[in-house]
């Protein structure tokens, strides 16, 4: 990867909907090998896909929870659990991670009462789960940006 690609990805980090003829001049290339570039890169698998950010508020999204959640930690427990995380549309993002707590929930819902209905219908019934943490948000200070590049 060199400086062209580099400068690629952060300009398509910045505005994914830029039309291949802005993405070549704002990296100095013309249209055909700028094109080329981004096919190299989306078949490597470094840009893995293309998306809208939306505002959680304006679709009933605005109440949002970081939930740090232990799963007993053997195999089945944590493959069930993660299975139904991913089947899971209010949880938007989730992390396993080193040491304690085992994961990190990201869950969007609508309001207060909707988390608490979710915690106690869901959450807390997700397979393994021993002890669940929550921490509402107060305020995003810094939303995601994409990597460095």
């Amino acid at each position: 990867m060199d400086a062209i690609d580099r400068s690629i990805l952060r300009e398509l980090q910045a505005d994914g909907r830029l039309t291949n003829q802005e993405l070549a001049a704002r990296v100095g290339l013309t249209p055909s090998p700028c094109l080329r570039r981004v096919r190299q890169l989306e078949e490597g698998g470094v840009i893995q896909s293309y998306r809208a950010v939306v505002d959680p508020a304006a679709v009933g999204r605005g109440f949002e929870v970081f939930a740090s959640v232990e799963v007993r930690r053997d195999r089945e427990s944590v493959e069930s659990f993660e299975a139904q995380v991913r089947s899971t549309p209010d949880i938007v993002e989730a992390y396993r991670l080193y040491g304690a707590p085992g994961c990190l929930l990201r869950i969007a819902v609508n309001d207060s009462d909707a988390y608490e209905r979710f915690w106690t219908e869901k959450l807390i019934s997700l397979p393994g789960v021993s002890e669940v943490n929550s921490q509402m948000i107060m305020k995003r200070i810094k939303g995601p940006q994409g990597v460095p590049v």
